[in-house]
């Protein structure tokens, strides 16, 4: 299974980049490619969440499950259904003296075993782009947010 994994510094706290990283019905605000997240069911440090995203002008539709680990700025996500065979990963936030490094893992499985040689290498560069975008996007509106609060 390809996996992908990107990060990105931040100059903005913590425990900002984190609250914003676990509110994902935000995420459509201000992150392109995301069209649409909902709220499905909450639990204490758990949600279930349905999305509807586009990459390359093609939706990509998933629910997934989301567990918050909230002592180690930790967020574990898990598809349950949706348009992909699999598909998890991580996102994980570390304090730096310089901001706060933010880290995003992808694993996926398209599920066209005969193609996957040959669509792997270019899926996985285009989930890395959007992976990319989705850290970039949460860098801009912290470090605009944290502008506004100076």
């Amino acid at each position: 299974m390809p996996t992908v994994k990107e990060s990105i510094v931040v100059q903005g706290d913590i425990e900002q980049a984190y609250q914003l990283a676990k509110d994902m019905e935000s995420y459509p605000d201000f992150m392109p490619n995301v069209i649409n997240v909902d709220l499905v069911k909450e639990a204490k440090n758990e949600t279930i969440t349905s999305w509807i995203t586009e990459v390359d002008g093609k939706k990509i539709c998933w629910k997934e499950r989301d567990i918050f680990n909230d002592a180690e700025y930790e967020i574990i996500y898990q598809q349950l259904s949706g348009d992909l065979k699999e598909f998890n990963g991580r996102w994980k936030l570390e304090s730096l003296a310089q901001g706060t490094k933010i880290s995003l893992t992808v694993n996926f499985e398209f599920g066209i075993p005969m193609l996957s040689s040959l669509l792997h290498p270019i899926l996985k560069k285009k989930v890395a782009n959007n992976s990319r975008s989705m850290l970039e996007a949460i860098k801009k509106q912290i470090e605009s947010d944290s502008r506004q609060c100076s």
